[in-house]
């Protein structure tokens, strides 16, 4: 085996640096990229043998007392796997390229928040919208050209998109490729670009959406609508339009689920000897019927006269949580009638009982909040 020293042209105490030098001289001398000969070939597999082995430390110490003649590990079937590494640092050699890119992309998605008053939550409504996004250009159709021209080839790239260059390497020439500089990659040119849009194929806008929203909807639920974005550039597809939704708060009644929650004020007499009550509910009249004796923060159940339900079919209920109203002034007349009551009503003396935060209580507290 020939010696390494000499197989690098150096002298047996050249320093790391010299010993680097050498091999760079003769890679890009002997590399098969610059010198396709067979002789060329196996005298590159030698230098680089050589140069694995002295540039490393130990493998020199070892070379130089006789012991690593074959150190190095250097395998000439791997030689072939160079070019991959040509590949990963200087951009591919090969002068393949991926094609010009297109002028067309996808158009932004677009969030628009929407109120609903709570009665329009019930049965669902419609709404025309009035959205201020891209919308195609009415003069070029997207084409992002004059009427009558049309883009033209890159005389740069030749409709390639991409530029091509040799660049020097510690091992010779190599071929990278970039986008061209001149067309952006797009592989043509808008000699003429329209005047309306500016070549964009796009202009900003007002224009109506017409929404159908459903019925149950509820604060912070999104609705999605494919396609009603803005449009992309150059015409691209449009992005999707999504509407968040927001339900006002009403004076009277609130939301849980489906059902619509309220509550009634009853006077004494009226829980005393029952009664009949005409609702205004937000979907028309509720006519509720109160037996004679009901208390207060008894919930009185309308079915099917709450919001209709979002997936699904039918409507929540309407839950009514009563409260009777204790008169706060009487007159000496009415002070003598409740008291003749009291007298011939023997009642339980008031007592302690475990306290009960029933259904009605829950309603009052989420009314008030």
């Amino acid at each position: 085996m020939a010696d390494h020293y000499e197989v690098l042209g150096v002298s047996r105490d050249a320093s790391t640096d010299e010993i680097k030098k050498a091999y760079r001289r003769l890679a890009r001398q002997l590399h098969p990229d610059v010198n396709p000969g067979a002789d060329a070939s196996e005298k590159f597999k030698s230098v680089t043998h050589a140069y694995d082995v002295l540039s490393d430390a130990k493998q020199r110490q070892k070379y130089d007392q006789g012991g690593g003649q074959n150190g190095g590990g250097f395998d000439g079937q791997n030689f072939g796997n160079f070019g991959d590494i040509f590949e990963t640092f200087f951009g591919g050699g090969g002068g393949s390229t991926r094609g010009p890119r297109s002028r067309r992309e996808r158009g932004q998605d677009a969030l628009i928040r929407v109120e609903l008053d709570l009665a329009e939550v019930i049965f669902g409504t419609h709404r025309d919208l009035e959205v201020d996004t891209a919308i195609l250009c009415d003069t070029c159709k997207g084409s992002c050209c004059q009427p009558g021209t049309s883009p033209v080839t890159c005389d740069i790239c030749r409709g390639t998109g991409s530029i091509q260059r040799a660049v020097r390497s510690l091992l010779g020439n190599v071929m990278t490729s970039s986008p061209c500089g001149s067309c952006r990659g797009f592989g043509t040119i808008i000699a003429t670009p329209c005047t309306t849009c500016s070549g964009q194929g796009r202009v900003r806008a007002r224009r109506t959406v017409p929404v159908d929203i459903p019925a149950g909807v509820d604060t912070g639920l999104r609705l999605q609508m494919p396609g009603s974005g803005e449009v992309g550039a150059a015409g691209g597809p449009n992005g999707d339009l999504y509407l968040e939704m927001k339900v006002r708060h009403h004076d009277v009644f609130s939301r849980d689920g489906d059902d619509l929650l309220c509550s009634l004020e009853v006077p004494m007499t009226g829980a005393i000897l029952g009664t009949t009550v005409t609702l205004k509910a937000l979907d028309g009249d509720v006519e509720v019927e109160l037996r004679p004796g009901v208390q207060s923060s008894e919930i009185l159940t309308v079915k099917d006269r709450g919001v209709t339900k979002l997936r699904g079919s039918g409507r929540g209920d309407l839950k009514i949580g009563i409260q009777v109203v204790t008169p706060t002034r009487l007159d000496h007349k009415e002070r003598d009638l409740i008291e003749q009551f009291a007298a011939r009503h023997s009642a339980p003396a008031p007592s302690l009982s475990h306290y009960q935060q029933g259904l009605f209580a829950k309603l009052r507290d989420r009314f008030l909040g």
